[in-house]
């Protein structure tokens, strides 16, 4: 099952969903593993919250790949065609509000699939 999330980027509200599809889409549109790319940058912004609060170029790809993914998926019809194209409808909007409130709706996501698994091993064994 699907969770979505409503986050303001820039002062408008975004709809973004996580769901079990999410790894097969991006692996499609980007040909990147999305479990290390979010590993990579979480790791990413804590080495910049550390130091000085800037974020290499490769991380913020990688956010903005994952965001507009996640925001194509809740929206497929009104969601426009690459990430470069989404982006440039906001102003410059703080990746450090954004991106914790993306990683929660993931690990939502996760959350609901193991505890789907684990009642599903429960159903079996009886």
């Amino acid at each position: 099952m699907a969770v979505t999330k409503t986050i303001e980027i820039d002062g408008n509200p975004v709809i973004f969903r996580a769901s079990a599809a999410i790894p097969r889409l991006y692996r499609n549109q980007f040909h990147r593993d999305i479990y290390k790319d979010l590993s990579v940058l979480e790791k990413s912004i804590d080495k910049s919250e550390k130091k000085d609060g800037d974020l290499d170029s490769f991380s913020l790809e990688l956010f903005e790949n994952i965001a507009w993914l996640m925001a194509k998926h809740a929206d497929p019809d009104n969601v426009v065609k690459t990430p470069d194209e989404w982006l440039d409808q906001f102003n410059t909007f703080s990746i450090y509000e954004v991106l914790p409130q993306m990683i929660s709706l993931w690990g939502l996501n996760v959350e609901q699939q193991v505890t789907s698994k684990k009642n599903f091993i429960k159903q079996t064994e009886k």
